[in-house]
């Protein structure tokens, strides 16, 4: 029997099997990525922005074949599929133009010394462990940047997109990158903790649950090693008085939708001022009450299945538990007969404290519909969480918005009056048990790098 089985959740239907990777099969690789980056890090920076190019040129000539398989291994959109490549293009654009500069030593005039040089240096190999949800961008987020920093890059990649890390794997490889500078292993947890050990592995990143980031987190701190943690959330879109409903509604709705309702930043509380909150109700149920749960290949649909069948179990049984202490369902709310791990767009209302959609992560189509006194208890509830990642303010009065995004939301991320998963020119990243570390937006590519000073003596 094969370690790893991977299944269409639109189906159920199996398919395709991998074996795990032997211990020793894993040294060789970790071996051979560290020789890589011995010979990398001399790379100038022009050169390897020039290498970076040439990956998102061969990611889009695989474009089709990497976006139906993502579609059939994890039930995304095709149209969403297709959308992740063009984002993982841009990371590789974005990356090679501006990552010389990024990386440039800052050198300063120190009284004392004839000068200080602050230089950043790559460290080594970067072990990254990267979930099912956008199987080829959350490879791109940390991969590219790592790579133009100087350091090799390993990925162990969900179990139920194993071939969609492969084929990441070959495109790589046909691009002008050494092969050895980047690789997909398959291994099991204990492997990755051992892997983690190992004194030629440097730096440890993982996006996942927070759950997953504090055994990962530990592990790292263990072995002395830096990590960064991009964990989960149940970000707050924020409704005030003044919002532009139409605009509140189709943002919200598209927010809360799209990858299936399976991503991080995507809105999860939608909190409402009092005095717009029955005609922001009334018109956000009538968009989730038109919302077609179908086969992600065909156009008409606007949600696939979740990606896996226990997935889809556990979000319903978040559901059944908020309803039992209290939440109402709006819209949608039960299993759909018949194959496939669908799950319709839901509603819930009079959610509070001590339920799961108030307190937890639904990872799913699931909104939680909360009313709020005012603007100020707006931000409260939306503050009022363990999680820290992104959200949301949809005001007219943009200083407005701006000021309480920037003062007060206590999360990494916020946007105003629109929704976007991610821009190459931003960081990404939150705080609280949402994780630490940022990726994008030339943090991502100082992160795992040795800030070096060099103290210049003389005349």
């Amino acid at each position: 029997m094969s370690d790893i089985t991977t299944v269409n959740p639109a189906t159920g239907e199996d398919i395709k099997n991998y074996d795990y990777m032997s211990n020793d099969e894993v040294n060789k690789i970790v071996d051979a990525s560290h020789n890589a980056f011995l010979e990398w890090r001399t790379v100038s920076h022009e050169e390897r922005g020039r290498v970076i190019k040439s990956i998102g040129d061969k990611l889009m000539e695989y474009k089709e074949e990497l976006s139906r398989l993502m579609t059939e291994e994890r039930g995304k959109l095709y149209g969403q599929s297709q959308q992740e490549v063009d984002l993982c293009k841009a990371i590789c654009d974005y990356t090679a133009e501006n990552g010389v500069a990024a990386l440039a030593d800052d050198e300063r005039d120190i009284e004392s010394m004839k000068k200080g040089i602050v230089t950043y240096q790559p460290i080594g190999v970067i072990y990254g462990m990267q979930p099912w949800n956008f199987p080829a961008y959350q490879v791109f987020r940390y991969a590219i940047a790592n790579l133009m920093a100087g350091n090799s890059v390993l990925l162990k990649h969900a179990a139920n997109v194993t071939g969609s890390g492969l084929l990441i794997e070959k495109i790589f490889h046909e691009s002008e990158l050494p092969n050895d500078l980047f690789r997909t292993i398959l291994i099991d947890h204990d492997q990755s903790e051992k892997l983690i050990e190992n004194d030629k592995v440097r730096g440890v990143t993982l996006t996942g649950s927070d759950a997953a980031g504090r055994i990962v987190g530990q592990q790292a701190a263990k072995a002395i090693k830096k990590s960064v943690l991009e964990l989960g959330s149940n970000d707050a879109f924020i409704v005030l008085e003044d919002a532009d409903i139409e605009t509140a509604v189709e943002t919200c709705t598209q927010a809360r939708l799209v990858n299936n309702g399976e991503t991080c930043v995507a809105a999860k509380r939608f909190i409402v001022v009092d005095s717009v909150y029955d005609e922001f109700r009334k018109r956000i149920v009538e968009k989730f009450e038109g919302t077609k749960s179908g086969d992600p290949m065909d156009d008409s649909s606007d949600i696939g299945p979740l990606a896996r069948a226990d997935l889809r179990d556990q979000l319903h049984e978040q559901v059944e538990q908020s309803v039992a202490k209290g939440a109402t369902i709006a819209v949608g709310g039960k299993v759909p007969e018949g194959k496939g791990s669908f799950y319709p767009a839901t509603i819930l209302e009079n959610v509070e404290k001590g339920q799961p959609a108030y307190d937890d992560e639904l990872f799913g189509p699931v909104a939680s519909l909360i009313r709020a006194k005012d603007d100020d208890d707006a931000m409260r509830i939306a503050n009022d969480s363990r999680y820290g990642l992104g959200g949301a303010i949809f005001s007219k009065d943009e200083e407005k918005a701006i000021r309480l995004a920037s003062e007060q939301f206590d999360t990494g991320m916020v946007y105003i009056n629109g929704y976007g998963l991610a821009n190459p020119a931003l960081p990404f990243g939150g705080v609280k048990n949402s994780g630490y570390g940022r990726e994008h937006g030339g943090f991502g590519i100082k992160e795992f790098v040795n800030i070096k000073a060099v103290h210049v003596f003389g005349k």
